[in-house]
C-alpha cells in the first residue's frame, strides 16, 4: 500500500479550503456559532469540525476513506486490519474482552490490568485468571509476566477464551510477548495485547519488539500517548486466525462513539503517515534525548532513575527507555511534592506522580524542553526534607495485588451492596475498584477480598497527596461491599 497517503487527512485539507456551508451538526457550523473568545482558542481546526459522513465522505460513507486510511494503519503496524479509536484504547479493550468472552467464560488475564480491561471484565461477564506479574520490591514495580506463568495458567485452565496482557508497563516493562503467542498459538488461544503505552515499538529497532511484530492476535495502543495524534486516538490492530474479525467490528462500533470526531481520526491518519516515512528517524532523536536525561539525572544528588537494570535475570523482558521514572525519595520527598515543584517552580508537567516518584514521557515532541526538564530536576535537592522519607507510606510489593478473588467482577458490580468505613472492610468482598491514578491500575477490584494492610496502605497514601480513582466516594471516608 502506498504509505506516503493519508486519504482521510488530505480530504479534510481539502473540505477546509471549501466553501461549503453546513446544515447538519455540529451546532457551531465550522466555528461561526461560537464566541469571539472560542474562535481564538480552537481555531482554524474548527473549519473540519464536521461530520464523518456528510462533511470528510458522503453521508453513506461512499468514498470509504476511513476504511482506506484504516488499511494503511493495520500494514504500518503489521496487521491483517485495524480500527481508528477516538475513545482512547479503553475502547479497544472494551471490544478485545466483549469480542472474545461470554458471560462465564473463563479469561487469563494479567493482574497488572488498567481499569478499562477491569471495565471489560464487568461487562462480558467473563471469570479473570490473574497472572501475577513480578514485583520489583525496592521500589514497588509490577514487572513482566514470565511465559511459564502463562503456559501453566492456560494447562490449568484449558478453556480459556483468550489471555490478555498488559505490555509495557506504566513505568516501560515489556513482557515476552514472542514466547508468549508461541505458547498460547499451540493451545489454540488468542493473545489479546493492552500495547496502549507502546504505539512506537514498531517503528525503531531501538525499542522493545512490537505485540504484533511478536505475534500478537490484537493489540490496541494509544497513538497518541506517545506519538501525534490527538488526545484519545488509539489504533486497534487485528491479526486474522484465531479471532472473529467481523465480530470485533461490530464491537467496536457497539461500544464506540456514534458522533466519532474527524479531527481524531484525521490526527491518526496523518500520525500513521508520518511514522511509516520518517518514524526511525524522529524515534532516534527521541531515543538520543532519553538517554541524556537519564545519564544527567544520575549526576544529581539525591535523584535516580528506574530503568533496564530492573530486568537483571528476566529474559525476554525488555524496557522503553523514553519513559523516564524518576525516584526522589532519597531527598525526603513525595513525587506529588516533586511535581508541585516542578510545576510551580519550573513551568515543567509531569506525566504522573506516586509517593515515590515522579514520570516523565520523552517523545517525538521534544526538543530543547529537556533542558527545561533538566534544569527543574537540577533544582530539586534544594528542597530536600531530611527525615521527612522515613515517615511516608511504604507498600510491599505482596500488597499491590493481594485480594484474594471470590467473585467475579460481574457478580461483585452488580450483588446487593452496603457501604461502610474503610477500617471495617478488611475481610470483605469489594463491590467496586480502587485504583490509583495514575496510572489506573486497580490495587482492588470488585470480587476481591480486601485486606487490612491494604487499607492502612491507602489511607496512608491519600493523606501523603495519592488520588483514588473509581470510588463511589471519593473522600474515602467509605467503601461499598458485596453486602
Amino acid at each position: 500500500m502506498d504509505q506516503t497517503r493519508a486519504p482521510f487527512f488530505e480530504r479534510m485539507q481539502e473540505f477546509a479550503a471549501s466553501d461549503a456551508v453546513m446544515f447538519s451538526t455540529p451546532g457551531h457550523k465550522r466555528g461561526a456559532g461560537l464566541d469571539d473568545a472560542g474562535r481564538a482558542l480552537f481555531g482554524d481546526a474548527l473549519s473540519v469540525d464536521v461530520p464523518h459522513g456528510g462533511g470528510v465522505d458522503t453521508p453513506h460513507f461512499s468514498w470509504g476513506l476511513l476504511r482506506q486510511a484504516e488499511r494503511l494503519a493495520a500494514e504500518a503496524h503489521g496487521g491483517a486490519d485495524a480500527r481508528f479509536l477516538v475513545n482512547g484504547s479503553t475502547t479497544g479493550n472494551l471490544a478485545m474482552l466483549l469480542a472474545t468472552c461470554n458471560p462465564g467464560d473463563e479469561v487469563i488475564i494479567t493482574r497488572m490490568l488498567h481499569k478499562s480491561l477491569l471495565a471489560g471484565l464487568v461487562f462480558s461477564g467473563a471469570r479473570p485468571v490473574y497472572l501475577k506479574p513480578a514485583i520489583d520490591r525496592a521500589h514497588n514495580l509490577p514487572l513482566d509476566t514470565s511465559p511459564g506463568a502463562v503456559a501453566e495458567a492456560l494447562r490449568a485452565h484449558p478453556r480459556a477464551k483468550a489471555v490478555v496482557l498488559v505490555s509495557p508497563s506504566y513505568v516501560g516493562v515489556t513482557s515476552d510477548l514472542a514466547s508468549i503467542a508461541d505458547i498460547c498459538h499451540a493451545a489454540g488461544v488468542p493473545l489479546l495485547v493492552d500495547e496502549a503505552w507502546g504505539p512506537h515499538f514498531h517503528f525503531h529497532p531501538d525499542l522493545p519488539q512490537s505485540a504484533m511484530a511478536s505475534g500478537a492476535d490484537a493489540s490496541v495502543s494509544s497513538t497518541h500517548k506517545m506519538l501525534g495524534a490527538l488526545t484519545q486516538g488509539s489504533t486497534l490492530v487485528l491479526r486474522e486466525g484465531l479471532l472473529d474479525i467481523e465480530r470485533l467490528h461490530t464491537v467496536v462500533d457497539m461500544v464506540q462513539t456514534t458522533s466519532p470526531s474527524v479531527l481524531i481520526f484525521g490526527s491518526l491518519d496523518a500520525s500513521r503517515r508520518q511514522m511509516a516515512l520518517h518514524g526511525r528517524q524522529l524515534l532516534f532523536q527521541a531515543l538520543e534525548m532519553a538517554r541524556q536525561v537519564r545519564d544527567e539525572v544520575g549526576d544529581i544528588e539525591g535523584l535516580s532513575t528506574v530503568g533496564p537494570r530492573l530486568l537483571a535475570g528476566r529474559p525476554g523482558a525488555d524496557f522503553d527507555i523514553t519513559r523516564v521514572l524518576v525516584d526522589v525519595h532519597e531527598l525526603g520527598l513525595t513525587g506529588y511534592e516533586a511535581e508541585e515543584i516542578l510545576r510551580d517552580e519550573h513551568g515543567v508537567m509531569v506525566e504522573m506522580s506516586d509517593l515515590m516518584s515522579v514520570l516523565f514521557l520523552i517523545t517525538i515532541g521534544d526538543t530543547a524542553s529537556i533542558l527545561r526538564l533538566l534544569a527543574g530536576l537540577e533544582a530539586l535537592p534544594a528542597h530536600r526534607k531530611p527525615g521527612h522519607g522515613a515517615s511516608l507510606p511504604r507498600s510491599t510489593g505482596e500488597l499491590l495485588f493481594a485480594g484474594e478473588i471470590e467473585l467475579t467482577p460481574r457478580e461483585a458490580f452488580s450483588a446487593d451492596t452496603e457501604r461502610i468505613a474503610p477500617e471495617a472492610a478488611a475481610g470483605r468482598i469489594s463491590a467496586e475498584s480502587i485504583t490509583p491514578y495514575p496510572p489506573g491500575i486497580p490495587i482492588i477490584t470488585p470480587g476481591e477480598r480486601i485486606r487490612a494492610e491494604v487499607i492502612d496502605y491507602l489511607r496512608a497514601g491519600v493523606e501523603a497527596g495519592m488520588y483514588l480513582s473509581g470510588l463511589s466516594d471519593e473522600s474515602f471516608a467509605s467503601l461499598r461491599v458485596v453486602r
